[in-house]
């Protein structure tokens, strides 16, 4: 999947609380704060958070999409948390949506209805890329709202 010049589709996996900070603060925050995963998405590409859990500790399950945004530029940048944490950033532009629980949508995407017994397996990398297909899927489940609307139809 890497033509560099078209849109591409990105899940990233974290916890609903985390996603909340970064939809608050219009940046995506990757595999414990490491820049990699971001350095593989480009300006115009959509990420769609998936929560397998409310918290990363203790948190209880969830399973379900819960934020979509597109990159907002080039730019993959440090932040500083604290002294001893310093995970880079990436700024989206989130849209307004509903949580959608994964289940209701494991028969209609290619990637877990491939491999329906073991879905949950491909999330474990924390960042992965999907195809066009069912980023339509659950986008519309997730009934983005407003600009995001319009650039998904386009």
């Amino acid at each position: 999947m890497g033509d560099n010049n078209r849109t591409r589709y990105w899940i990233g996996v974290v916890s609903r609380s985390h996603v909340m900070r970064g939809v608050a603060g219009g940046f995506a925050q990757l595999c414990h704060g490491k820049a990699a995963s971001l350095k593989r998405m480009r300006e115009g590409d959509w990420l769609i958070y998936y929560s397998p859990k409310t918290d990363m500790e203790g948190g209880v399950p969830l399973q379900a999409f819960t934020a979509i945004g597109r990159v907002r530029n080039a730019l993959v940048y440090e932040y500083a948390m604290s002294e001893t944490f310093v995970p880079s950033r990436r700024d989206i532009d989130f849209y307004d949506c509903t949580e959608t629980p994964i289940h209701s949508l494991l028969d209609q995407m290619i990637f877990t209805r491939e491999n329906r017994r073991n879905w949950g397996y491909r999330f474990r990398t924390g960042h992965f890329e999907i195809d066009a297909a069912d980023f339509a899927v659950i986008a519309t489940a997730m009934n983005i709202e407003g600009a995001g609307a319009q650039e998904i139809a386009k």
